[in-house]
């Protein structure tokens, strides 16, 4: 099996710069060893005007048998015969792929070390696959290819020229052309030779996944057939495929709220590294929010930033809580959510009461609407202050729940925690903490802009100097204000809600994890019920 890579160029840019590229000299013809037998790199033309790299793998069908153990089309144990007569050494498959990213590992990472400018330019491309499995057919291979900008040939090879009245076979001639980086075009062969095969070689483990969001960077987020490389790609195995897809959904809110990922997706720590035993902060922030819930008659309730779930869990436990509803941006914390509820093993009448979505809430989001209570607990202290405004509409003006309750770390409180350094925030991604007078008047100008009135309370030992280490403002729609929406719909980009630690400095580590949620209709995703 093999492939051609071939460019056009000029006397200022001329043709072999694909060498540098490949860190392969077009003068040398070049071998390497695989796994799966032998891979030869060479150059049938490399001139100023254009230059040609084929990368051609000779597999050796016994070194398939003894590796695959029956993984894979070509290791199948269903047929002995089949064991060392079929497709592979002929048609390009998962063993090409292996072998491209083997062979011009450096050229797929965008690196040339002799010339790194080379590296960002675009050049004019034609590559060629002459024989592909391509299972779906020349329709599947066009919208694979076509949404990243190439012009695609894909033309079906006969079973046997000798009879055409048999028809086409499976497989067809692969032809590519367009103007991209080099590091992009071996990403999508490495990624979508495989996909279309549908038969990998070798056993997925759950690395692929990691392999594919490498590969699928910058392209796959977005690709409208998604769905089909991903499962492909990583052998229908669903676990490996949901994983995948999560991630993906996470980096598509990431960049649409222009943040990276792992700040989005922080609201799981991956260690709790204290020897201190908890201080029963976070129960009391959760019992001073029930009891509020409770005076307020409140029966649907949301939890916008649920963490790990541990609201939810107690909301659960209070029949008067009829709804609950756990929103979260983090698809980690939703599945860790899950897994601490039990709702796999919930009864069937207690499950009815409860769902977990995921959104974010720098968007308006009308399944948010119509809810009795809402609440935001370490929520607010994450978001950056320029960007108050779109939780604030997103809560206040477009959901609109009679009840909001909201708690935050008090910083005044701060200089009591013998273990946080002078002027250090709770936690890292605290963006701000208010002191009591600066989150009484940002409560009070919310309430005055959207028709509710507020009080407030303390949450844990209230200090007679600085007051408690948490701070609570409980929101009551006013008599008569009806107002649904507000008009627009509000949207801002940028990051919001990330998990907060309310009680680092007093070793707290049970309600660690709080994130914001929300997000509109065409971003939020429901997880479990």
């Amino acid at each position: 099996m093999f492939l051609t890579i071939a460019t056009t160029g000029s006397a200022d840019r001329p043709a072999t710069d694909l060498g540098f590229l490949l860190h392969k000299h077009p003068d040398k013809a070049q071998q390497f060893s695989t796994s799966h037998g032998t891979a030869h790199v060479l150059y049938p033309e490399a001139d100023a005007q254009r230059c040609t790299a084929a990368l051609l793998l000779e597999v050796d069908p016994i070194a398939l048998v003894r590796r695959g153990r029956g993984k894979g089309r070509g290791g199948a144990p269903d047929s002995a015969l089949a064991q060392y007569v079929n497709d592979r050494p002929y048609a390009a498959s998962s063993l090409l792929a292996v072998a491209l990213r083997s062979v011009f590992a450096s050229a797929m990472k965008g690196q040339c070390t002799a010339r790194p400018e080379l590296a960002t330019r675009t050049m004019p491309l034609r590559i060629e696959v002459p024989v592909l499995p391509a299972r779906g057919g020349a329709v599947l291979v066009r919208k694979l290819f076509e949404p990243l900008g190439w012009t695609v040939l894909a033309e079906p090879l006969p079973l046997d020229e000798t009879f055409p009245e048999w028809g086409d076979s499976r497989y067809i001639r692969l032809v590519l052309e367009g103007e991209c980086r080099l590091a992009e075009a071996l990403r999508h062969l490495y990624v979508l030779l495989p996909v279309l095969d549908d038969a990998k070689h070798y056993w997925v483990a759950p690395d692929e996944v990691d392999k594919l969001l490498r590969a699928g960077e910058g392209w796959l987020e977005d690709h409208p057939e998604q769905r089909v490389i991903v499962g492909r790609y990583l052998a229908r195995r669903g676990s490996l495929t949901r994983q995948a897809m999560e991630r993906l959904e996470l980096e598509r809110l990431a960049e649409s709220d222009d943040a990276a990922a792992e700040e989005l997706d922080n609201a799981v720590d991956e260690e709790v590294d204290t020897d201190e035993k908890p201080v029963p902060l976070a129960v009391q922030r959760r019992e001073a929010i029930l009891g509020v819930l409770r005076s307020a008659g409140a029966a649907r309730v949301l939890d916008l930033g649920c963490g790990q779930g541990q609201l939810v869990g107690e909301l659960l436990k209070e029949a008067r809580f009829t709804e609950v509803v756990g929103v979260d941006v983090s698809m980690r914390a939703l599945h860790e959510a899950r897994r601490r509820l039990r709702l796999d093993r919930m009864p069937e009448r207690q499950s009815e009461r409860v769902r977990l979505m995921q959104g974010s809430l720098a968007y308006t989001d009308s399944r948010l609407k119509g809810y009795d209570a809402a609440v935001l607990s370490e929520v607010v202290e994450h978001v950056d202050p320029p960007r108050l405004s779109a939780l604030e509409y997103a809560v206040f003006g477009s959901a609109r729940p009679r009840t909001v309750v909201v708690t935050t770390p008090n910083v005044e409180y701060n200089v009591r925690w013998e273990s946080l350094p002078a002027g250090q925030v709770r936690h890292a991604d605290h963006r701000f903490e208010w002191t009591r007078e600066e989150f009484r008047r940002w409560a009070r100008e919310v309430a005055g802009r959207h028709g509710y009135e507020v009080s407030f309370a303390p949450v844990g030992p209230d200090d007679p100097e600085v007051g408690p280490p948490t701070q609570l403002a409980h929101f009551r729609m006013t008599e008569g204000d009806g107002r649904q929406g507000e008009g627009r719909s509000h949207r801002a980009g940028g990051r919001h809600g990330a998990g907060g630690r309310q009680g680092e400095g007093s070793g707290e580590g049970e309600d660690n994890n709080r994130r914001a949620g929300g997000g509109d209709s065409t971003t939020g995703k429901e997880v479990v019920a």
